[in-house]
């Protein structure tokens, strides 16, 4: 090709930029331009939230505690206890889950049964009510002295009155069976949610079964029936009274009862009326003054029912006090002492279950 002084002149210049493009080595690359960086500001972590402890439930004393303990352990005999605080909730027991015999505590499921008739309207206290020979019992029955050969004319009011406040089995086996008897009534602690009570057959059937007889009609005001027992021997008497303490026919437990108490206290049985108007009966009891009653001091009230079975010998069974205990200040607490079997006097007996009362008001008075 000939020389041209014009291409020599464009390889100068493209030699020159090559030279431009490369970096002589030992020398470091100039610095990129600066590329702006964009920093995301995070809010500063928040302090992990303190948890609360969680509310324990309301425990009774250790002192109660050990004085119930004590007092069921150190009493002579089979017996249950149970005190449960209505207002806070908690509840403490020697043997509370033993089915013991109710005898005449059973009167209470009876009188609830009446006053839950009257709140549906099947009942009014103030209907007419003839008591007649044929519906006599035994034991104790104040109501037997009024009962002509016409019979005695009286209300539910009056029966329900006597059931509760002298503890008359005939009173109260005639409203048993004007509120549809045994059955009747174990439906009711069924559907109210009275666990551990059982009602049983009757005061009759009750306590011809219990000394190991089967009831006679004409049995009906008691002789006839304590005729029947005494020409018993002991030892049949002694076994039949030993299969009814094992298996009572109206077995409750000491924790079952308080927890019926309970129920009526909170209204949860009954209306506010009939609830009001059955503890105004069960606060005019005459029966066991020096039971649970003997451990109140001033301003405390007891609400309550009592229970007495039948003896043989120096042996006693069924021998009850339950009941609602209530503070000056309102404060509410159920309480049952049942005592199955013992040989222990009764002023061991009404001092063991005055003592019961008597812890619940020194824990309560601290």
């Amino acid at each position: 090709m000939p020389f041209n002084p014009l291409n020599r002149r464009l390889a100068i210049v493209a030699g020159l930029s090559v030279v431009a493009g490369c970096v002589p080595a030992g020398r470091k690359p100039p610095p990129p331009a600066a590329v702006p960086i964009t920093v995301q500001t995070t809010p500063p972590a928040r302090p992990a939230p303190t948890l609360a402890r969680p509310q324990l439930p309301p425990q009774p004393s250790a002192g109660l505690l050990n004085t119930v303990q004590a007092l069921g352990a150190g009493f002579d005999g089979q017996v249950g206890i149970s005190v449960r605080d209505i207002d806070e909730g908690w509840a403490v027991a020697w043997e509370g889950d033993v089915a013991r015999p109710q005898q005449s505590v059973s009167k209470l499921w009876v009188a609830i049964g009446v006053m839950d008739a009257v709140d549906r309207k099947r009942l009014s206290l103030t209907d007419p009510v003839t008591v007649t020979r044929a519906d006599l019992t035994v034991f104790h029955q104040p109501i037997r002295a009024l009962v002509g050969k016409t019979g005695y004319k009286t209300t539910i009011a009056d029966l329900l009155h006597g059931a509760m406040t002298r503890s008359d089995n005939t009173a109260n086996d005639v409203l048993l069976w004007r509120v549809g008897g045994p059955a009747a009534i174990n439906r009711m602690l069924s559907d109210k949610g009275i666990d551990g009570v059982r009602f049983g057959p009757g005061e009759r059937q009750l306590q011809a079964r219990t000394a190991g007889l089967e009831w006679r009609p004409e049995w009906a005001g008691g002789w006839g029936f304590l005729q029947a027992r005494a020409a018993m021997t002991y030892e049949a008497r002694d076994k039949a009274l030993r299969r009814y303490v094992a298996a009572p026919m109206d077995g409750a437990s000491a924790n079952g009862v308080t927890l019926g108490l309970s129920l009526l206290a909170q209204r949860k049985l009954l209306g506010p009326p009939s609830t009001a108007s059955l503890l105004t009966l069960m606060r005019s009891s005459k029966t066991g003054p020096l039971r649970l009653k003997s451990g109140l001091r001033p301003g405390w009230t007891l609400a309550h029912k009592t229970g007495t079975g039948q003896d043989l010998g120096k042996v006693s069974t069924g021998y009850n006090d339950v009941g609602l205990l209530v503070s000056p200040d309102g404060h509410r607490y159920a309480l049952a002492v049942m005592i199955a079997r013992t040989r222990q006097p009764i002023t061991v007996r009404m001092r063991l279950m005055g003592d019961v009362t008597r812890a619940v008001i020194a824990q309560a008075s601290r």
